[in-house]
């Protein structure tokens, strides 16, 4: 397995302190809202270890480290997309109402997350008022998951407490943008023509057009996430095939860890079912998801996890 180095910090914190004050110097008077940073990048590329929680790649608890602690002081708060998936109950009634699209039928693609709970928290948050941070328990249910008993959710911004200053929202598919009708059929038809190939790797071209368009109309409401986000890091890799041979890794540790995992077999067939979505929406993160620049980052890493370059979009 690949060495774990931490090389992203050295480019992500100078960006996201740049980001901060000139979120600051906008809001003279000192009214400022919480500042909103997405974080996205393929499955085991280390995003979610660099916003704090995951063990991928490096420590993204580095990001919080460094935001928390002197001379910044600032209170952050980080958020996984995962958290605000739909209920178990609802992601069951959500299948059961579209039985033959695939891609819907358990939790992960755009469409099966609580898109009311995450803009009411993101919007508690910007005013900063008391919050409670949902959570979703990925063990109930055998594996299929749920949403977490709300007794058990965090509180932020308690009478008393300093309020939350800094939101960090990570996740596989945030900032993911929907594409037009015509540009969603093209990028269909060109991955079906593909598929027609024997070297063809790709999941998209396996699927209706329909299922996809589904997921693409559903993505639309996301907007409502990443309109709110003042600044955006997007972990990409060289070639989003790499997103198998990561996830096997860690399926790999996690069973010699705990003596429990998916199984190769498993992990494949777990990643086909978002890989139709990192062929749509890659590249318009590639291209930048804001109409201002110099709000986007963009470190793209090799096979090893190491950064080989980066830009600014």
């Amino acid at each position: 397995m690949s060495v774990i180095v931490d090389d992203k910090s050295d480019h992500c914190i100078p960006f996201i302190l740049k980001c901060l004050d000139q979120h600051k110097s906008s809001h003279p008077d000192g009214e400022d809202s919480p500042f909103f940073l997405g974080l996205n990048g393929v499955q085991g590329a280390g995003k979610t270890t660099l916003a704090s929680r995951l063990v991928s790649l490096f420590t993204v608890s580095t990001l919080h480290k460094t935001l928390t602690s002197p001379p910044y002081n600032l209170r952050t708060a980080i958020l996984s997309i995962d958290d605000i998936y739909l209920t178990h109950a609802d992601q069951v009634a959500l299948a059961r109402s579209n039985p033959d699209n695939p891609l819907i039928q358990h939790r992960g693609e755009p469409g099966t997350h609580d898109l009311q709970l995450g803009i009411s928290l993101f919007s508690s948050l910007k005013n900063r008022n008391p919050t409670k941070i949902p959570a979703y328990d990925k063990s109930a249910f055998n594996g299929q998951g749920d949403r977490a008993p709300e007794p058990t959710w965090e509180t932020v911004n308690t009478p008393g407490t300093s309020s939350i200053s800094v939101v960090i929202f990570e996740g596989w598919c945030v900032g993911f943008r929907a594409l037009s009708s015509s540009a969603l059929e093209s990028k269909w038809s060109s991955a079906v023509e593909a598929a027609r190939s024997s070297d063809y790797q790709g999941r998209l071209g396996k699927h209706e057009l329909s299922h996809v368009a589904f997921v693409n109309e559903r993505l639309r409401g996301y907007d409502g996430l990443t309109d709110m986000l003042d600044a955006f890091i997007h972990i990409d890799a060289e070639d989003t095939q790499f997103v198998y041979r990561w996830r096997l890794e860690q399926e790999a540790k996690m069973r010699a860890e705990k003596g429990s995992g998916m199984s190769d077999e498993g992990v494949v067939e777990f990643v086909n079912g978002y890989y139709p979505a990192y062929e749509l929406y890659t590249d318009t993160l590639r291209e930048g998801i804001f109409k201002e620049k110099g709000r986007q980052l963009r470190l793209v890493v090799g096979q090893d996890r190491k950064v080989k370059t980066v830009e600014t979009l």
